[in-house]
């Protein structure tokens, strides 16, 4: 029953951050500090290509800036030189697309950092 509610759970969250459709620059706006370890893991799908999985190991204790910090961490390790993945405002990470890529969609596939919010937006 878990992975049924996990399922649809997932395929709601899909569906609701493509709602926006594809763009060529997204805000992950973290918030919030680790009141567990967890990971975060997070797809950035291009709109033709095969979609890119990034992972974020999250200790507890984590202030939101660092967790931000870790999240910009596994979508560099992941992106590699497809997307440009900065910090903003201590706690924001920007991924823009570089030149020649395609327009993209960022999505939240699991987060289970207790204390951890992760609101994505297009740019």
């Amino acid at each position: 029953m878990r992975k049924l509610i996990f399922g649809l759970c997932l395929g709601l969250m899909a569906s609701v951050a493509s709602a926006d459709g594809v763009q060529n620059k997204w805000r992950l706006e973290v918030s919030g500090n680790a009141e567990s370890a967890g990971r975060i893991v997070l797809q950035l799908a291009p709109a033709e290509g095969y979609p890119i999985t990034a992972t974020a190991a999250i200790p507890e204790g984590r202030g939101e800036n660092d967790v931000a910090r870790d999240v910009r961490t596994a979508l560099q390790a992941a992106a590699g030189k497809r997307y440009d993945v900065e910090m903003d405002d201590g706690e924001d990470v920007l991924v823009k697309k570089h030149e020649g890529e395609r327009d993209f969609v960022i999505t939240v596939v699991e987060n289970s950092v207790q204390g951890v919010k992760i609101d994505v937006g297009a740019e």
